[in-house]
């Protein structure tokens, strides 16, 4: 079997940067839908396109084709009273950038980040950790296998449907 439209693909992955210092090791194998339903970057994707199994891609990506630009503006300081007395850098939080519309609530939401913290205000940062990176991936197919007609209708992988004989 390769990979084709309608099919689950089950990838190792390590992602460096162009440097070569390794940003994310892959600790767990990466499960998606293959065929046009976003469920992986489209290069990637286009790089895993009639791979068998044991095959591998390595695919270079610059910030736009992978988790974007870094976006200034999603940075924000905010006072340290609106947050809880337990606070760390690295926490995350759900929020709204400043500026956003509020009819379009659900689109706006991000994940910030607390990147820094003094005595009486807070940073926190809504771009993806990997923002502004030019990445290069190294996918090794591990597993094919057709995709269920509930995953196609679905437009994704159902976790816990794939058994994983390796």
């Amino acid at each position: 079997m390769q990979v084709a439209k309608n099919t689950v693909v089950t990838l190792d992955y390590s992602v460096v940067d162009f440097e070569g210092e390794l940003v994310d090791a892959g600790q767990e194998p990466l499960v998606y839908l293959h065929g046009g339903y976003d469920d992986i970057f489209p290069l990637i994707e286009e790089a895993m396109q009639d791979k068998k199994v044991g095959e591998s891609v390595v695919v270079k990506m610059q910030p736009d084709e992978a988790f974007g630009e870094y976006d200034a503006a999603l940075v924000q300081v905010e006072p340290r009273a609106q947050f809880p007395e337990e606070l760390q850098v690295g926490m995350q939080f759900e929020g709204v950038p400043e500026g956003a519309d509020d009819e379009d609530d659900d689109e706006d939401v991000l994940i910030y980040r607390v990147t820094e913290m003094a005595d009486d205000k807070v940073v926190l940062d809504g771009n993806h950790p990997l923002a502004g990176m030019a990445l290069v991936f190294t996918c090794t197919v591990t597993n094919i296998r057709p995709a269920t007609a509930e995953e196609i209708s679905h437009g994704h992988t159902h976790d816990g449907d794939f058994d994983d004989d390796d």
